[in-house]
């Protein structure tokens, strides 16, 4: 049976919100895969019934090719339609998203979400709902695109205390820093190429400030450690501020720089920070170019393992929201009333793992000093240094710009907080002569060579 065939008792009824990239990558993967689906699953996916703010001409030979029997503008007559058993909501945003989740929830239907920002920050107001009408909230399509990592982090690793991860998780980001590393290019040269490539947004705020890989690392965190989702407690900082001299300088030290998001367990609480990060060009994730994803995993039975593959586009996102729906599907036809895995992988929530300031990380740091070019500069800065138990793995002194001479230091592991008291005594140095760029270093070095 096809995913456009009529209805049938036998199929797994959805209905689909939204209709742009994902809702209609999934309309047609459904359809073109119908056949698969059906012997995985057991039965066929029949979208009875599909809304979408602009029912345009496309979209009408789109629901038409797929055989969907009813069509529309309001999500709200898909959520409450008593036909429908799984909801699956692909429109993005909080208004209407928020309300058409809840009341799908309220009404005991399943919700399959693409939406990483409303889980992000507004989640912890749904899956309570969910649980209370014995539905799945389901969401492996929010982070990651195709690959699988809420699974491999809820199910495939259950059985591990997750040290850390870190990923590559927002391909815009990793196309721009990519090409200003292959090419020498301004941040702002490769931005507009990202957005004549459709790679980037007009609006690029959430891909180049870290506010999309925030979103998703909020929820591999809440994952990874069974802790509540906590976005306003995860630091940010976008690329923006990286420029081809930064990489340059990193380079000729062995480095590259990646824009990651790094979740990490600590004696003192788990840190959750999205930043620009030197890393080591041997490392797994150095390797990870253009508009690929990838993160790694560290638990403490299976050490270190990878996922990486494509982190957005119709296809590779379709793909992880049908499989979201033949997972549900099966869990229909076990006859449980109770989900087999709780949403975030912890039956109780953990209340004992604060979620820490950046000021309180510790870490390797990259600085970029613009300098005075003349005797007793060096001996100032190490000064300053030395002073707030900061010590030098490293140094470049490159040639003068105009009146200035950019000065890289590496340092080894110190206090974020020690680091900004001493950034700040270093630029009130009358020999520094504008703002000193930090980028923190991640050495992994307990990641699998």
């Amino acid at each position: 049976m096809s995913a456009q065939s009529s209805q049938s008792s036998n199929s797994l009824r959805i209905g689909i919100c939204g209709l742009g990239t994902v809702g209609a990558g999934t309309l047609v993967l459904l359809q073109d895969n119908s056949a698969e689906i059906a012997l995985r699953l057991g039965q066929a996916i029949e979208v009875v019934h599909a809304a979408t703010r602009t029912l345009d001409k496309e979209r009408r030979a789109l629901l038409e090719s797929c055989g969907v029997q009813q069509s529309g503008t309001d999500p709200f007559a898909v959520v409450n339609d008593p036909q429908v058993q799984i909801v699956v909501e692909t429109m993005g945003g909080f208004d209407p998203a928020f309300e058409v989740v809840k009341q799908a929830l309220s009404n005991g239907k399943h919700v399959v979400t693409a939406n990483k920002a409303l889980l992000a920050e507004r989640g912890n107001e749904l899956f309570p709902i969910a649980e209370a009408n014995n539905v799945i909230l389901a969401f492996e399509s929010s982070v990651a695109g195709g690959i699988p990592i809420i699974k491999a982090l809820r199910e495939g690793l259950a059985a591990n205390q997750i040290d850390w991860l870190a990923g590559i998780i927002n391909g815009t980001a990793n196309f721009i820093m990519t090409e200003m590393a292959a090419k020498q290019r301004d941040f702002a040269d490769v931005l507009k190429q990202a957005q004549e490539l459709g790679y980037a947004e007009a609006d690029p705020t959430f891909d180049v400030e870290g506010i999309d890989a925030a979103h998703k690392l909020t929820i591999m965190g809440s994952i990874a450690f069974g802790i509540p989702l906590s976005f306003d407690k995860t630091y940010t900082e976008g690329i923006s501020n990286i420029t081809p001299e930064d990489i340059s300088y990193a380079s000729d030290l062995g480095y590259c720089i990646k824009h990651l998001g790094i979740a990490r367990k600590t004696a003192k609480g788990v840190e959750m920070r999205v930043h620009p990060t030197l890393l080591s060009k041997s490392r797994l994730l150095a390797n990870v170019n253009g508009v690929g994803n990838a993160i790694l995993v560290h638990g403490n039975a299976v050490g270190a393992t990878l996922y990486s593959g494509p982190g957005a586009g119709a296809a590779a996102t379709a793909s992880a929201v049908v499989a979201d729906l033949i997972d549900i599907g099966r869990q229909l036809a076990s006859g449980s009333d109770t989900p087999v895995y709780p949403a975030l992988g912890y039956r109780t929530l953990r209340d004992d793992l604060p979620i820490l300031s950046v000021e309180d990380i510790e870490s390797e740091y990259y600085l970029r000093i613009p300098a005075v070019d003349k005797i007793g500069v060096m001996a100032k800065i190490t000064r300053i240094l030395q002073e707030h138990d900061i010590s030098i793995e490293a140094v470049i002194q490159k040639e003068a710009i105009s009146e200035f001479v950019p000065i890289i230091i590496l340092t080894h592991q110190a206090a974020e907080k020690q680091l900004n008291h001493a950034i700040s005594a270093l630029e009130a140095l009358d020999v520094v002569v504008g703002s000193i760029n930090r980028i923190r270093v991640e050495p992994f070095h307990d990641e699998m060579d």
